[in-house]
């Protein structure tokens, strides 16, 4: 337990034989319920969750009561992706009242020290959801590799547009941490199961309003761009997940500013899209039959940017109060100093989502 609120670690494990069981033997004691999902590994994963999960169960017995054991190692038969055994976790730990729950990944690289630090924002009730951001400080931003920079920097605007939180950048954080309210207000079955889970969360908790925190986090990595080598495939990642985001945006769109409630900024984004769409085709057609007439077809084109435009400040002006940045390297003895919104942290020339 933690600041009087049980707490929750899922832990997702495809083939992490050798790795995961060190994760489940350094798991903080705070940590009231551990979920292990071997996500249909191939390799001896699951014997070592196993054997784990009973050597620390023994000689970590459960503060909470309620719950028998410490660690619950769970399997899946088949390998759904991270996010699907994200779900499978979320729904364990909103089964059992874990007040918060946060995310570990099974292969070793997340340090258990800095759990806290994005527990502290929700359980101090500074935010819903909380994820780690490796943009905020200069020196974070200057060590990761330029191919990993620009692929993220364009997941980040393309989420930011997506999801309606402008200021929030590095989506693919592992890092996070989240409220049993907002488990409970979003659907967890209906979550993306592909790699950018992390992202389509994004959209489901702005529809409902929650607020999120990017706390400000070092890559635990030392990137070798000769050396280093990602396990996603972005020739394949990156238009699966921009299709997801654009389903996603659309969805919120209607969802939020007209299913629940009315606001212009649909229509604005709706109008603008189209007549952008419009107008290129015109221009195109154009230049096809060789008219040099295509004032009338850039004026549109203007036009309909200018409603995107509008349309995103609309978006951004509604959304401001929803965003937090945290850098607890910049607390002093009380916790204001770290835990401002991110208006209040512009002065002090702090990285924020618009500068990566």
């Amino acid at each position: 337990m933690y600041k009087d609120n049980t707490i929750g670690v899922v832990v997702p494990a495809y083939n992490e034989e050798g790795y995961v069981g060190r994760v489940i033997d350094t798991m903080p004691n705070l940590v009231d319920r551990v979920y292990v999902i071997d996500d249909g590994s191939t390799d001896g994963t699951w014997r070592e969750i196993q054997r784990h999960a009973e050597a620390y169960n023994g000689s970590n017995p459960p503060e909470t009561p309620a719950y028998e054991a410490r660690i619950v190692p769970l399997q899946h038969e088949e390998n759904r992706g991270v996010g699907g055994a994200l779900k499978t976790g979320y729904q364990r730990a909103l089964d059992d009242g874990i007040d918060v729950t946060a995310v570990m990944g099974g292969d070793g690289q997340m340090d258990p020290e800095v759990l806290t630090k994005f527990l502290d924002p929700v359980v101090d009730g500074t935010a819903d959801y909380a994820k780690g951001n490796r943009f905020m400080r200069s020196e974070d931003l200057d060590a990761m590799p330029r191919f990993r920079l620009v692929g993220n920097a364009l997941l980040s605007l393309l989420t930011k547009i997506a999801s309606g939180y402008w200021k929030i950048a590095d989506p693919q954080n592992g890092y996070t941490a989240i409220s049993r309210e907002s488990l409970e207000r979003i659907d967890i079955e209906d979550m993306y199961e592909y790699y950018g889970y992390c992202n389509d969360l994004l959209v489901k908790l702005n529809a409902e309003n929650l607020r999120v925190a990017d706390v400000a986090h070092s890559a635990d990595t030392v990137y070798d761009e000769t050396d280093w080598k990602s396990h996603i495939k972005y020739d394949e990642y990156i238009p699966k997940v921009s299709a997801m985001l654009l389903r996603n945006f659309l969805w919120r769109l209607n969802r939020k500013y007209l299913v629940r409630d009315f606001h212009p900024l649909a229509l604005l984004y709706y109008f603008g899209a189209g007549v952008s769409a419009l107008s290129l085709a015109g221009i195109v057609g154009t230049l096809r039959k060789r008219h040099e007439a295509t004032g009338s077809w850039l004026l549109s084109l203007f036009l309909g940017v200018s409603l995107l435009l509008f349309a995103m400040v609309f978006d951004m002006e509604e959304n401001r109060d929803k965003e937090v940045q945290v850098d607890p390297e910049l607390a002093d003895d009380t916790a204001t100093d770290a835990l401002r919104t991110t208006d209040e942290r512009q002065p002090e020339g702090l990285a924020t989502a618009d500068d990566d």
